[in-house]
């Protein structure tokens, strides 16, 4: 520390010398090289005053300064240095002994751990050697675990168990290979396990192939089946549908002592199980096995993505092939195959979303089958266009109603493709009804107009109570004559197939409600087609009374025919009788019925005109009456009676009456065209008491029919005669005056013509009249009658 304080003095002495300005230089300078500045600035002042000296002299002074300084130091420290000196010789001597003692204890020490060196260098050796020979051990049991697993690898890839080879492979990759000590092996390894995945992959999409060509032909099949369950369904619904009919016809016609039971089929139909149904899975073929093994291992071999796009890709591949419509083969003949092919292929697809995992989504699934349904809708509408038979249509679309019904099982949605049945509906019943009319025209045009012959009950189980067109529930006995002609059972069974047929095309298709469209298409069939047939026919092949009777008949028939087919399309269609019977409208018939009456009726009245060609033979200047009626009305009534004969077994009593009420109304209008005609000059009242006695019998034979017919229907009948039998009231008369009260003339005469009356009663001849009677009977008093029959003619006249 001393020379510390010494050093610090220095600078003050120095600091004495000189003036004040170059003291204070001189401190600058000597401050900056102490503090190791640049002095730069310095040199540069003092040659720029040109006093280089005075810096000279500067550094020279500070030169000797810290010479004295250093002077001070080292004088300062050669006492310790001294001090060291002796202290380093001391420590000599004992580091002299020192080693000494250590020489000694080395040569002991050497002499004691020579021996346990050699047992250490023994000990070492002997532990290298348990530790190569252990991991040499360990080696071997890695290589022989190694060996286990490719040797289990390789059984589990011969015996095709791949995802056990797959997973040895990763532990043998994951576990082994990086500790495997031969080079060899390893390298050997690194080669194999990516052949074994490539090979496990291979074989893998091999099985996946094979079983993409098989699932083509199971779809089919199990599209097939699928509708081939749906077709039985819907028969035992049909079957049960017809029991229930029956029960409530039997119950209609009061038939209360049998009891009807309902009884359904024990059957798990389509509700206990079905090919949709996992239990299919191995009786049928359904095996989705090799699919879900391939998508396991590639789920394994970390390539999921791209077996879904390649399963996705390949089954969109073979769905459009399965859209392919061989143009070789009618659509008729490969529907069934075509239908059957699609749906097989979405029932699997339904089992894979539900139980794959994954490997298909239901929106791709969806996808798949909104291209499916606008595929199947254009290959419909293209062969729909093209049928030209209403078979054909129906039958494809029963059979894509079932596909309907069998894939909406499955959560699809199928509602296009019953729009496009729907939108060919009109179509389908064009043609149905042209085959109809052919049908219709073949019938009518294999009539005889014969009377049906039954001999069997079966026959007439056929022919009359199938269309419930019998009068009595009473089975008739056998051999048994029909009130009708085949033509009848032939046309009720083509109307019968035509409700059938047009209500099965309706069912099923999505409308409910489809009573209406059959009951408008019924109707044309009937008011046009059977209609018009049968007015074509009555009007060129009707020639004979007995022809136009049968046909008659047949329209009577035909009328209690028509009320069984809407009653038969009512229950097809689901809806109740009581609707049907509250909705009744007039027959369909009637054109075709009017034309047979009238028919029937004009025939009658030829024949009858035959017979009233003898009122020329009257006697009309007769003196007296003729109380036996003349010839003609006899040949008249006895015709009518054989006819009524005859009739009455085929003719309902309501035709009968019309039939007979027209040709009474033609006698009566015969008898006035007689009196009103050329041929009769003039008559006496005797001629006509004789025609009142010829209206008299034509009374009683209209009376005659009161057992055929009820007591106002004959009343009604002999209204026929009303014209001829007024008109000859009027004429026997005491009082024909009362003609023109309007009170009596309502009530008595309403059906004369007035100017027919002036006609006839101007050529009545008085019976005190006689021939030359003017010389005779002069002076003599006018009849009375006669004289107020005149005085009404005069008034007619002057009405007129």
């Amino acid at each position: 520390m001393l020379p510390t304080k010494s050093r610090r003095k220095v600078a003050p002495s120095a600091a004495e010398n000189g003036d004040s300005a170059e003291k204070l230089d001189q401190l600058l300078l000597s401050s900056a090289i102490c503090n190791g500045e640049d002095v730069g600035p310095f040199v540069r002042k003092a040659f720029t005053s040109g006093k280089p000296e005075t810096l000279l002299q500067h550094l020279r002074h500070f030169s000797r300064s810290k010479e004295s300084e250093i002077e001070e130091v080292c004088k300062a420290h050669y006492q310790d240095f001294i001090l060291a000196v002796d202290d380093l010789r001391s420590l000599l001597s004992d580091v002299d002994s020192l080693k000494s003692s250590l020489s000694d204890s080395n040569a002991k020490l050497q002499s004691v751990g020579l021996p346990l060196l050699s047992s250490l260098d023994a000990f070492v050796e002997a532990r290298n050697v348990s530790r190569n020979v252990n991991l040499a051990l360990e080696s071997v049991r890695n290589c022989i675990r190694l060996m286990e697993l490719c040797s289990r690898s390789n059984h589990h890839i011969s015996s095709s168990n791949f995802y056990m080879a797959l997973k040895c492979v990763d532990t043998i990759e994951s576990e082994f290979l990086d500790k495997t000590p031969s080079s060899t092996l390893k390298r050997m390894l690194e080669k194999k396990i990516p052949e074994i995945r490539w090979h496990i992959e291979r074989k893998v999409s091999k099985e996946f192939g094979d079983w993409l060509v098989e699932i083509r032909v199971v779809s089919r099949n199990l599209g097939q089946l699928a509708i081939g369950q749906a077709s039985s369904a819907r028969q035992r619904e049909e079957d049960l549908r017809i029991k229930q009919r029956q029960a409530e016809e039997q119950s209609r016609l009061s038939l209360r002592d049998t009891v009807y039971a309902l009884e359904e089929d024990d059957d798990d139909g389509l509700g206990g199980g079905g090919v949709g149904d996992d239990s299919y899975n191995g009786g049928g073929g359904f095996d989705l096995t090799p699919l879900y093994r391939a998508y396991h291992i590639h789920q394994t071999l970390g390539l999921e993505d791209r077996f879904k796009q390649y399963y996705f890709e390949n089954r969109k591949l073979q769905l459009t092939s399965d859209f392919q419509v061989s143009s070789m083969t009618p659509f008729l003949e490969s529907h069934q195959t075509f239908f059957a092919q699609i749906a097989g292929f979405f029932i699997v697809e339904d089992r894979i979303v539900r139980t794959s995992g994954g490997l298909i989504s239901k929106l791709e699934v969806d996808n798949l089958w909104e291209t499916a349904v606008s595929k199947m809708c254009s290959v419909l509408e293209d062969q729909f266009s093209r049928m030209q038979t209403a078979n054909h249509l129906l039958l494809i679309k029963d059979y894509v109603s079932l596909l309907g019904v069998t894939l909406r099982r499955y959560g699809y949605l199928v509602d296009p493709l019953l729009d496009v049945l729907s939108k060919h509906r009109d179509k389908y019943h064009e043609l149905l009804l042209s085959d109809c009319r052919k049908q219709i025209a073949e019938a009518l045009s294999a009539d005889k107009f014969d009377q049906m012959l039954m001999k069997k009950e079966y026959e007439y189980s056929m022919n009359v109570l199938s269309f419930q067109i019998q009068t009595s529930d009473i089975i008739p006995a056998f051999p048994y004559v029909a009130p009708f002609s085949s033509t009848v059972p032939d046309c009720c069974r083509i109307v019968r197939s035509f409700i059938e047929d047009s209500v099965s095309f309706m069912s099923y298709g999505g409308q409910l409600d489809f009573f209406v469209v059959v009951k408008k298409y019924l109707d044309r069939l009937l008011s046009e087609d059977l209609d018009g047939a049968l007015l074509k026919l009555i009007s060129t092949s009707i020639h004979g009374v007995s022809q136009a009777m049968q046909v008659a008949a047949n329209m009577a028939v035909m009328e209690r025919a028509c009320d069984f087919f809407f009653r038969h399309a009512a229950q097809l269609s689901g809806v109740p009788l009581r609707m049907v019977e509250r909705g009744r409208r007039q027959f369909p018939l009637c054109k075709a019925r009017d034309a047979a009456e009238d028919t029937l009726s004009g025939l009658l009245k030829q024949k009858v005109d035959g017979f009233l060609t003898l009122i020329e033979n009257v006697n009309w200047m007769a003196d007296e009456p003729w109380p036996n009626g003349n010839e003609y009305v006899n040949e008249v009534i006895i015709y009518l009676e054989t006819l009524v004969s005859t009739a009455q077994q085929i003719l309902p009593p309501q035709v009968l009456k019309r039939v007979l009420q027209d040709v009474l109304s033609h006698i009566s209008e015969k008898i006035i065209g007689a009196l009103l005609g050329d041929t009769v000059k003039r008559f006496t009242i005797h001629a006509i008491m004789s025609i009142d006695v010829d209206i008299r019998l034509l009374e009683s034979f209209a009376d005659n029919q009161a057992p055929l017919l009820s007591d106002e229907e004959a009343n009604q009948l002999k209204t026929a005669l009303a014209e001829s039998r007024q008109l000859v009231n009027l004429l026997l008369s005491n009082h024909p005056e009362n003609f023109l009260n309007p009170v009596i003339r309502e009530r008595s005469y309403n059906t004369l013509d007035y100017r027919k009356v002036v006609l006839i009663s101007e050529k009545l001849r008085d019976p005190s009249e006689r021939r030359f009677g003017t010389f005779g009977s002069r002076g003599s008093r006018q009849n009375p009658q006669k004289k107020s029959l005149d005085a009404l003619i005069k008034r007619l006249k002057d009405m007129a």
